[in-house]
């Protein structure tokens, strides 16, 4: 099974800035005015997952709350390294977690949109 999360915004170029950039996703595909919407699809080659952002002209009506996360495992400390050392140049902060859990086993910070995202640590070896 494959597995796609959508989400509208009004920030695109900066969502994919911040997506490539600290995150190191590649640009899976892209459309442009497709039934009045423009989208991209970020991701890592190879994994069965991806995101996607559309934009049109109306604004997001996207709620979420403080638990709310997207939460990424990535397999090795030198890919956590890697997106800590992004954020940094990018100064991205990291953020305290309203569950403890994360502040613990994770890195949180959020996206140009405000949402928040999680570096899991919990499966490094």
């Amino acid at each position: 099974m494959e597995f796609r999360y959508a989400r509208h915004t009004q920030k695109i170029e900066s969502i994919i800035k911040f997506y490539t950039s600290v995150l190191s996703f590649q640009i899976r595909g892209r459309f442009n005015d497709h039934d009045g919407y423009d989208g991209v699809f970020l991701g890592i080659e190879g994994e069965n997952w991806h995101l996607e952002f559309t934009q049109n002209n109306e604004q997001p009506m996207s709620t979420f709350d403080e638990d709310d996360a997207l939460v990424f495992y990535p397999k090795t400390q030198t890919s956590v390294d890697e997106i800590l050392k992004n954020l940094s140049i990018f100064k991205v902060p990291i953020l305290k977690t309203k569950n403890p859990y994360w502040n613990n086993k994770g890195y949180c910070f959020e996206d140009p949109d405000g949402f928040k995202i999680i570096i899991s640590t919990e499966k490094i070896k």
